[in-house]
């Protein structure tokens, strides 16, 4: 897998130290900010009717909970622990006995909750668990470790707490109750003993009312009992998963995953199949080769010969894409620690034409799915992605007609979802209601290049350093000529809430919608952003950088809050606005702009609140949060009327 290559830029990390927690012997206490708190800070990526993903859980936020530990933020810079966390703030237990309780508000029989122990000295992760309760008699002690998080250094991040500026802090756990507990349940997190970690803070719990395990349809392949696969995990089973989905190609039979965990120490070639399983709470598939650690749990399609893979290619991958292929309903939780971006350790893999990626759940992994086409019609739908070192998805080159829709995605150590045409152009593709929280790294929603592309009805939420929440550009290599931004771009009716945030690279924020050409102008595309909320942006509201834009038009567009301006200029641009509103800017002035009529704009009707024919141009304020809506604005209202104008 290539680099990201703008995390080489010459860093300035040493300017962070002072703002940076210390790594060997964090305690996540004392940890607060001069900001001011943030009316958004409660504002849930699942308030806004409408728009992102439909997920099966009901979340409560730790900070929003019952809890006799410390409430910590909010806080947005990065390294610090509520930096990180979901709305910017978390509650941090320190002694045996403190606690946040939950009240459950539907009737459930499972959580999922995220939560951060402090790394040890050497990097290498710490074990612990904290108590469930219900009703406050005890349920089970549920395991929790610091091993997939805490990163530290520079780009591409590695476990050394020497190289100190730490992140990467959070992580997600699942447990089932064992029984159903009705409506107003109390759920409690515990602390038993602080023995094996000094902290436990906790940002939020997802609780869900999981159902009985699918059953196995007739006619199916069974990898347990037709080819001997262990459902305990204790041996490696990869090489009887690849005998069963030969199998069931050869004989146009869907494969089946009964409930056990499976260990699979290599990636599993599928072609022409349905590989199922029982459900993700069920089916689950992991593990990673002992010795060999660029080898580990994965299913993938063919490689096709000049594609993306610079790996070796197998026999059994040669002359791709594999083509239509099905997998449904089970989970890959893998045991990746660390970011190798050439290892193809992610969780889906290869290409995959005339295919569906269905109710999967996908963590701790590499990337949830890094696609290397050409491959055509791909689907990835109803899915969870959580937890990885990298992309949650990216359509990496010559991927075309594909989608990923109503899944979510949360905590990625790089852009949640992707698609970078390096090389070969991508065409046709979109992200449609998703629902993206805390992505660590670089972007929400990103197309670097691309042609016809569409971005709509999403929700983003809490983007931590270098990056946005959407952002089109011609950026990364490959990106130039017939595989930069073409045709028509469309990114409508998303909502994104505390997007933006402060590059450490740069030292200046990002925006939370972000235009760049650094490869080569965008210029004879489309752009089209219409119908759009951008709430309680972290530094600037929209953002153009590095290069020449043009055909760049916004409409019903409404911003609510940003920490520095509305607008940050500092690129040339031709851009058009209509009814475009801003409310609560920080700065007095709401624009900087620094190229002066190299930006040209044109305005129709239903401006307000960010245009000014002086825009200011000197040093970068700091940031200040907090000035967005503290509940849900009405989505995509209906400009008023002013007269248009046109202004350089």
């Amino acid at each position: 897998m290539a680099e990201h290559p703008h995390h080489r830029r010459p860093t300035g990390l040493a300017a962070l130290a002072a703002a940076v927690l210390a790594a060997s012997t964090l305690t996540v206490v004392a940890l607060t900010s001069t900001a001011t708190p943030a009316y958004a800070a409660g504002l849930s990526p699942f308030d806004i009717a409408g728009r992102g993903a439909t997920v099966p859980f009901r979340e409560q936020e730790a900070e929003q909970a019952v809890h006799t530990g410390t409430r910590i933020g909010p806080d947005r810079r990065y390294g610090t622990l509520p930096s990180e966390a979901s709305g910017r703030e978390a509650v941090t237990l320190d002694a045996v006995g403190e606690y946040v309780e939950f009240t459950l508000t539907a009737p459930a029989n499972a959580v999922t909750f995220r939560y951060s122990l402090p790394d040890n000295a050497a990097g290498t992760g710490r074990d612990a668990s904290i108590d469930l309760r219900a009703n406050g008699t005890l349920v089970k002690a549920v395991p929790v470790t610091s091993r997939y998080g805490w990163y530290y250094g520079g780009y591409p991040f590695n476990n050394n707490p020497g190289d100190t500026n730490p992140h990467h802090f959070y992580d997600e756990t699942r447990t089932m109750f064992g029984t159903t507990y009705p409506a107003g349940t109390t759920i409690r997190l515990q602390v038993s003993s602080t023995a094996q970690s000094p902290t436990f803070t906790i940002d939020l719990a997802d609780f869900e009312l999981v159902g009985s395990p699918i059953a196995k349809p007739s006619g199916v392949l069974d990898v347990v009992t037709d080819f001997g696969a262990d459902p305990t995990g204790g041996t490696d089973s990869t090489a009887r998963f690849q005998a069963a989905v030969d199998a069931g190609r050869a004989q146009g039979r869907a494969v089946w995953i009964p409930a056990g965990t499976f260990t699979l120490w290599d990636h599993v070639v599928v072609d022409g199949v349905t590989l199922r399983g029982a459900g993700p709470w069920y089916s689950v598939l992991g593990g990673r080769h002992p010795t060999d650690r660029k080898r580990a749990a994965g299913i993938y399609g063919k490689y096709v010969p000049g594609g993306g893979y610079s790996g070796e290619i197998r026999s059994h991958e040669a002359g791709g894409p594999s083509r239509n292929v099905t997998l449904r309903d089970f989970a890959i939780i893998g045991d990746i620690r660390e970011r190798v971006d050439e290892d193809q350790v992610n969780a889906i893999g290869g290409a995959m034409t005339n295919s569906v990626v269905d109710n999967l759940w996908l963590q701790h992994t590499k990337v949830g799915a890094w696609m290397d086409g050409p491959m055509d019609n791909f689907t990835i739908r109803n899915s969870r992605i959580l937890d990885q070192t990298a992309d949650g998805v990216n359509f990496h080159w010559g991927v075309t007609n594909s989608t990923v829709t109503n899944t979510f995605v949360r905590n990625t150590g790089d852009d949640a979802l992707a698609m970078w045409a390096q090389s070969v152009p991508n065409v046709g593709n979109s992200f449609t209601r998703n629902t993206i929280g805390v992505t660590v790294l670089a972007n929400h929603l990103v197309t670097y290049g691309g042609r016809d592309i569409t971005i709509a009805d999403n929700v983003t939420a809490d983007s931590v350093t270098n990056g946005g929440g959407i952002h089109v550009a011609n950026r990364y290599p490959g990106v130039t000529g017939p595989t930069a931004v073409a045709g028509t771009i469309t990114v409508a009716r998303n909502t994104l809430i505390r997007n933006g945030n402060s590059d450490y690279n740069w030292n200046f924020g990002v925006g939370a919608i972000w235009f760049s050409a650094l490869n080569e102008p965008i210029q004879g595309a489309a752009v089209n952003v219409t119908d759009t909320d951008i709430l309680d942006s972290s530094y600037a509201a929209l953002h153009w950088i590095e290069g020449q834009t043009s055909g760049i038009a916004f409409n019903n567009v409404r911003i609510d809050g940003a920490g520095t301006y509305a607008l940050q200029v500092q690129a040339p641009s031709q851009v058009s606005f209509t009814g475009v509103r801003a409310t609560n800017i920080a700065q007095a002035n709401p624009m900087h702009n620094c190229v002066g009529s190299g930006f040209q704009i044109t305005q129709g009707t239903g401006n307000s609140g960010w245009y000014t024919p002086t825009p200011y141009c000197g040093p970068w304020p700091q940031p200040q949060w907090g000035n967005g809506p503290s509940s849900p604005p009405p989505t995509s209202v209906p400009p008023t009327t002013a007269p248009p104008t046109t202004a350089p």
